[in-house]
């Protein structure tokens, strides 16, 4: 099965203008193949992180690089284990993942991170999913209370960040935090965290896009009068830059707005935000994206795995939402960044890349950190878009 999936995908990148993407049964076959490897790439992973840390990347030396339980990334790996769980049903995967999440129960109480959704719903939420348990309802609600706290009305949009040289800064990855509110609302009742994280919405749309619906990574804010003092950027290549992961976390940000609300005004937005990065003149054929798209040194910036594997997912959901033309055209391109990251000039080899499955991602050009490396998050929405071409092919 390896063999021939690969054979398929070197054939689809020989004939790349002559074709869109794989044939259905082509690309099925690569899917399966990918999450074969991708359960045992991360039976190796288990046995190599230590039992009181969450993978994080690979340091400068090439050893694995470690993170404690209250960084933005922690649950990112028993995310991804619940996904292997769920296409596996492999008990290994259900007890890595539980394991691991007792490491990140502390976060639930925590109010100086906006990152509560990517630290507990990513796992704690697709614990629930799949198994039910009650204790995580509790966990979730606990730690969307404490979410919530930094919603500052005056703003109408949740504080990102206490800390470097902003007043009140709120960043475009905070559009993926939302998703937990919402599911605060349905099992709660209390409609509170859905107005949240609706009106943290409307104000990114209204203050992070540029008219070609771009989207800054910064925007700083007077927390008295509500006005923006700044825009800026920290991890793409300058403030009038588009980085590329931001445009990503936004893309999926307007998608799951659309889907919890069906206000059509999300869905419209999503779609502007997807259509800018695939027409974009710097946007790689393989639909794998440079660090940032106005990175001076392209075609030989590096890029960025993960904000691919963001856009892949995104962009099959998407299709979703769309009818006709517009549909097929954005489960295409969904797919055809998906059948890239999973050929061999992105997906490792087994028992390499210390045991993530995706190389060549970016953390912070500018701050000089996690460069050209694996990201446990790429490898979290990479396999979250393998199961979805799966589910909705």
């Amino acid at each position: 099965m390896k063999k021939i999936a690969f054979l398929l995908f070197a054939c689809w990148i020989t004939t790349a203008q002559a074709q869109t993407k794989l044939s259905a049964d082509e690309m099925s076959a690569l899917v399966e193949e990918s999450l074969q490897f991708s359960a045992r790439q991360y039976k190796h992973m288990m046995r190599s992180v230590p039992d009181s840390l969450l993978p994080r990347s690979t340091n400068t030396d090439g050893s694995l690089m470690t993170a404690k339980f209250n960084w933005w990334t922690g649950g990112f790996y028993p995310g991804s284990c619940w996904y292997l769980y769920e296409y596996s049903k492999d008990p290994v995967f259900r007890q890595e993942a539980v394991k691991r999440m007792t490491l990140l129960l502390p976060n639930q109480y925590r109010t100086n991170t906006h990152d509560l959704g990517f630290l507990m719903y990513c796992s704690f939420g697709n614990g629930l999913r799949l198994e039910g348990t009650e204790a995580y309802k509790d966990i979730l609600m606990t730690s969307s209370r404490s979410l919530s706290t930094r919603f500052k009305p005056t703003i109408g949009a949740i504080r990102s960040w206490d800390h470097r040289q902003w007043k009140c800064p709120v960043i475009i990855d905070n559009m993926m935090n939302l998703e937990m509110l919402f599911w605060a609302s349905k099992h709660s009742g209390d409609p509170a965290f859905r107005d949240i994280a609706v009106a943290h919405a409307n104000t990114t749309m209204k203050n992070h896009f540029r008219p070609d619906y771009s989207s800054y990574h910064v925007v700083d804010y007077d927390s008295i009068s509500g006005q923006v003092i700044a825009r800026k950027t920290h991890q793409g290549h300058a403030d009038e830059s588009a980085w590329s992961r931001g445009q990503a976390w936004g893309l999926y940000g307007y998608t799951l707005m659309y889907r919890e609300t069906k206000d059509k005004k999300y869905l419209t937005q999503a779609r502007r935000i997807a259509d800018y990065m695939l027409n974009h003149p710097r946007m790689p054929e393989d639909l794998v994206p440079y660090y940032d798209y106005d990175a001076p040194e392209i075609p030989n910036a590096i890029r960025d795995a993960s904000a691919a594997a963001v856009m892949s997912s995104a962009l099959l959901e998407l299709s979703r939402y769309t009818k006709k033309r517009d549909s097929k055209r954005y489960w295409n391109a969904g797919a055809d960044a998906l059948a890239s990251l999973a050929g061999p000039a992105y997906r490792a080899k087994e028992g390499e890349n210390n045991h993530f499955i995706l190389m060549h991602s970016t953390g912070s050009k500018p701050g000089n950190s996690e460069l050209d490396v694996p990201l446990t998050y790429a490898d979290y929405y990479f396999l979250e878009a393998l199961l979805r071409y799966r589910q909705w092919k």
